[in-house]
Formats: structure tokens, C-alpha cells, sequence
């Protein structure tokens, strides 16, 4: 669901003032406990979803045994190799199981499907008002320097931000201007729908979130991040309940690639579990269904931002989860780090958690070591609603939209960029925070509550110091005891010219006894700029430093390596990661 509560990562908002977030778009005060969502009428007593895992572009063999097998075949995204089928036998999966060329089955959720999934309604546009109210300087956008990043760009229309999310209103005075009709569909039940108006809201949270994204500078409401380009709706929640199941996200993720997206904002989780867990027939069916299909999206060219969700839960320390399912009775269940809130914790997805104005990680906002990578404001946030209308609201489901506003700017003025690059861009150009309680770990330059750091819209688009922007590696590499080196590469691209006389190189290596490492930077042609000897004086732990290299007569693009070596014995460690600035 769309990150709901302080507990739920849904609706990845919490309502405040008029505002929707957490609790799918619905308009309560921030201190009030969410209403349960409404238990919609079965189109059929016990007809269950599935999904029907096979290889991609595989999918025939698959299809037909759905018929022999008590089902239906629903929709099919071949070219993941998903089929999404009905059916009302108890052992439909079972048997589906032992088909050939099946890979793997589970159910979508906990629920019989509601009425409304044969034939959805189309939702009413809302009743319009204009508004009188002048655009002002928001926090969140000072925040980020959006205001700044104006004088830079304001977005390219030719640059379509996807809002997968609860339908937006695209006849709003501050959104009709960028929204992109021609793009938008709906996605609920799990099959596209591109009727005129199947885009439009159930509930205010999408809208909100749009609103955020590219609310038009036009004199009146607000401004969005990007108040240039273009938005497109996928509504994704269906009615009455409000919930995103796998099926609709994956529905999604393929129509966003297949339409071009450059962005798009994932504002929820996909129900009805918050973590889905690989020894689980089903849930594991869930995570590879909207895996393949986020996977998708980005080989198509779209960077997929999401919402870390709203629990306060380290997502690198899970034990268990007391709101699963939540289309049906919550138990409490044990879970592991195995266990994954998609699409959050997707390897392709990037996620994003909340801060306040003070620049502090918000109450409500998940964190975990390499869950983050940036962070945006997401505490009473003011945007638009439905109706022509505005209101303040709070939950990541807020922050991850101006990360995605400002990956729109850059891909405004780097069209080429490929969405690794933009991510790079948005982490290396992030401002530094510091870490603000205990349970925060890391450094200031990368932590498990702000990952990268707030994300910085003027640098973002070339109005920093470093207009060729960062490059970062953060996988972990081990270093062997007293072995041989070891390196990790950061391929650069789109940087003319020669590196700068000031190449700012971040490292983060965990070692105890730190004078055992000796580490070294090795430009794309093989010449080697030593960083750091080694020391057998230097007994304290870990190397977390900055270095400055005059690599003025190294070409800039390339692949460039760090290499490490611990040369005396007794003593393991590993480099946890590190980051090129030009």
C-alpha cells in the first residue's frame, strides 16, 4: 500500500493538516490512527490471484496449463515471463508448481479479489476550484536548492516523470499544464487500462505527490521540483481498499518502460506483505515478479525512486513484522534480512528517506546501512490535492517525489545519462549530514539514515563547484590478510577533458589496525597516485578520509581503480566503499 502510517511503509505518508500520505491519500489529522481499509465485496467466493513465473518470452507452455488447471490467464507480461492468473481451487498452485518450464508460483494476496477487478470503474474527475493563493519559497524546496536550480533549468518537457501511485488529478489548476494524458493508465488488479480518466485519484495521496514532482510555475499554489516536465499517472491502488498489489506493480513498472519514463516516484510498498520473504512460496513469487519488472523499467532507461517507508525500522536489522498481511488479519511473524519491503529494497530501485527542516532524519522514516541512498524532505510537506486544492503532508511517500523532481532536472540537461549515472549524480552531489542519534551509523559523508546525504538540486544540475558531478562504488570488497591487492572500479563518463588538479577521492575501508593498508589510485591509462602507505605506528581502526590528487593529466573518462593491500598479517578487513568527485 501506499506508505500509510508511522508503521506502515504503504503510502509512504502520514496525513497532516488536509494532506494524504501514509495512509493512502487519506485526508486525517497527523495524530489520528489510520481506518482500516474498507473490505471490498469478492467478484467471486474464493477466486485468489497468482503469479505464474516463467523465462521471459517463455510463457505459451504456461499459459495453457493455467486452463488445466482450475485458472485463467488474467494478464501476461511475456517478455518477463509473468502471467497473472485466476483461479478459485485451493491447489491451483500446487499444481502449477510441477508444470513444466514453470519456475515459480504464489499467490498475490491473502484475499478473494474484489468485485471490481472484472471491471473497473473509472474514478470521477474532481470538481475544480482555482486557486488565489501566490506561490511562495517553501522550506522544502530552499531546502534543496530547487530554487536555486531554477536559474540552471526548470525541466525539460521532454523529460516525463511516471507517479505510480493512487491516480493523480490531471485537471488540477497547478498540474493539467505538465500532465501528459497520452502516458497515464491504470494498473489496478493487475491489468492495464488506458481508458480516458482510469489514471484519475482514489484518494489525495498521488496527487500530492505529483504535485511535488512538477507543479507548474505559474504565479499561483506551489512549485514543484521540476515545474517543466512532464508527469504521467499509473494509478496502481485499487478500490475501495486502497492497496498495491504485485500484479499492479508489476503492470506498472512494464507500461512505465514501455512508455518511455525517464523517472518514476514509488511512493508505497507492494501488499499485502511489508516484507516479502524468499522462503515463503508465495512471497517469493512477489519479490521475482516486481523484481523482473523494475529490472525492466531501468533496461528501458528509467530511474526508479521509491520511498524507504514509514516504520522507524532499521531495514538492515529486520526481526519481525506484526502488520503482515494486511489484506487480511496482521500476525505476528519472524523475519530476516533475507526478507525484502519491495520496491523499496530492490537492487534496481533507489531509495530515499525523510528528513525534517532541521535537517534531521524524521521520527517516523525507515533507515539501514546500504538501504539509503539519499535523503529529501518529507515532514509537512505542502502540495497539491485533488479539486484544485493544497495541503500539508508528511512521510517518506513526501521525500522520495523531490528526489525524483530533481532526477528529472538532471536528466533535463544530460539527456544521454543512463539511470546508474543519475543515480551516481544525486549521490555523489548530495550534501554531507551528520549523524543525529545513536542508532545512526556511519560516517557524515555516508550513513544508514541519509545514505549519501540530503539531495542537493543545484549541484545536481552543474550549479556546484564539481559541475562534472561524483561517481561512486559501494560494494564491498574483502581484503585478503596479508595477501594480494585488491580493487574496485568506477567507470566515469560524460566528463569532457582531463580530470581536475583537485580529484577529490573518498575512501571508507574497515580495518582494525589501519597502518597495515596500503591503498592507491589507478587512473584509466595505469598510472598509479599512492593514497595512503602503509604504517607500523599507526594502530587506530578503519581509513575514512578524503584525499586530493592532481590527475590534471589523466583523461577524465574511464575506468579508474581503487586498489588496497594489507601487507602484514593478523588483522581482516574490507573496503566498504568509495567515491571520485571532479
Amino acid at each position: 500500500m501506499f506508505l500509510r502510517s508511522h508503521s506502515r511503509l504503504r503510502r509512504a505518508a502520514i496525513a497532516a493538516a488536509v494532506g494524504a500520505c501514509a495512509v493512502v491519500g487519506l485526508a486525517v489529522p497527523a495524530t489520528a490512527v489510520p481506518a482500516a481499509p474498507a473490505a471490498p465485496a469478492a467478484a467471486q467466493a474464493g477466486l485468489r490471484s497468482y503469479l505464474v513465473i516463467t523465462a521471459p518470452n517463455n510463457t505459451a507452455g504456461a499459459k495453457s496449463a493455467v486452463a488445466t488447471n482450475g485458472g485463467t490467464v488474467f494478464a501476461s507480461y511475456d517478455v518477463i515471463g509473468v502471467i497473472v492468473a485466476h483461479s478459485t481451487a485451493t491447489d491451483f498452485a500446487t499444481k502449477m508448481r510441477a508444470v513444466s518450464g514453470v519456475q515459480q508460483v504464489g499467490a498475490t494476496r491473502t484475499s478473494d479479489l474484489p468485485a471490481q477487478a472484472g471491471n473497473p470503474p473509472i474514478p470521477a474527475s474532481p470538481t475544480q476550484t482555482t486557486p488565489t493563493a501566490a506561490e511562495t519559497n517553501r522550506v522544502d524546496m530552499t531546502q534543496i536548492k530547487a530554487d536555486q536550480a531554477w536559474a540552471i533549468t526548470t525541466g525539460s518537457p521532454s523529460v516525463t516523470v511516471g507517479v505510480l501511485d493512487t491516480g493523480v488529478d490531471d485537471q488540477h489548476y497547478d498540474l493539467k499544464a505538465n500532465f501528459d494524458a497520452s502516458k497515464s493508465a491504470s494498473c489496478a488488479y493487475g491489468k492495464l487500462d488506458t481508458r480516458v480518466g482510469s489514471w484519475r485519484p482514489e484518494g489525495t495521496h498521488g496527487t500530492h505527490v505529483a504535485g511535488t514532482i512538477a507543479a507548474a510555475k505559474n504565479g499561483k499554489g506551489m512549485v514543484g521540483v521540476a515545474p517543466s516536465v512532464k508527469i504521467a499517472s499509473v494509478r496502481i491502488a485499487e478500490a475501495p481498499s486502497g492497496l498495491f498489489f504485485a500484479e499492479n506493480t508489476i503492470c506498472a513498472f512494464v507500461f512505465s518502460g514501455d512508455q518511455g519514463f525517464k523517472v518514476t516516484n514509488n511512493s508505497y510498498y507492494t501488499d499485502p506483505w511489508l516484507f516479502n520473504c524468499p522462503s515463503n512460496a508465495d512471497q517469493a513469487a512477489i519479490l521475482e515478479g516486481v523484481k523482473r519488472a523494475a529490472a525492466y523499467a531501468e533496461g528501458k532507461g528509467v530511474l526508479n525512486v521509491a520511498a524507504a517507508g514509514n516504520e522507524n525500522y532499521d531495514l538492515a536489522n529486520k526481526t519481525t513484522d506484526s502488520t503482515s498481511p494486511n489484506d487480511s488479519t496482521p500476525a505476528n511473524r519472524p523475519v530476516t534480512n533475507a526478507c525484502l519491503a519491495v520496491p523499496n529494497e530492490l537492487p534496481s530501485v533507489l531509495a530515499v528517506s525523510s528528513i525534517n527542516s532541521s535537517n534531521v532524519k524524521s521520527s517516523f522514516s525507515n533507515f539501514g546501512t546500504d538501504k539509503i541512498v539519499v535523503a529529501a524532505p518529507g515532514d509537512n510537506v505542502y502540495s497539491t490535492l485533488p479539486g484544485g486544492t493544497y495541503g500539508n503532508s508528511s512521510g517518506t511517500s513526501m521525500a522520495s517525489p523531490h528526489v525524483a523532481g530533481v532526477a528529472a532536472l538532471i536528466l533535463s540537461v544530460n539527456p544521454s545519462l543512463t539511470p546508474a549515472q543519475v543515480r551516481a549524480r544525486l549521490a555523489g552531489d548530495a550534501d554531507d549530514l551528520a549523524c543525529s542519534d545513536s542508532r545512526c551509523a556511519g560516517t557524515t559523508a555516508k550513513n544508514n539514515f541519509y545514505g549519501d546525504g540530503r539531495v542537493d538540486a543545484k549541484d545536481a544540475v552543474g550549479g556546484g563547484t564539481t559541475p562534472g558531478g561524483s561517481f561512486e562504488n559501494p560494494t564491498d570488497v574483502q581484503i585478503p590478510d596479508g595477501g594480494a591487492a585488491v580493487t574496485s572500479p568506477i567507470t566515469v563518463t560524460g566528463i569532457p577533458g582531463n580530470a581536475p588538479t583537485t580529484l577529490k577521492v573518498d575512501v571508507n575501508v574497515v580495518h582494525p589496525y589501519r597502518g597495515d593498508v596500503v591503498i592507491d589510485l589507478v587512473a584509466p591509462d595505469g598510472s598509479v597516485y599512492r593514497l595512503k602507505s602503509s604504517s607500523t605506528n599507526d594502530s587506530a581502526d578503519n581509513v575514512i578520509a578524503t584525499y586530493t590528487v592532481n590527475a590534471s593529466t589523466e583523461v577524465a573518462n574511464g575506468t579508474w581503480n581503487l586498489r588496497v593491500q594489507d601487507i602484514y598479517r593478523s588483522d581482516v578487513g574490507y573496503l566498504n566503499s568509495w567515491k571520485l568527485t571532479f
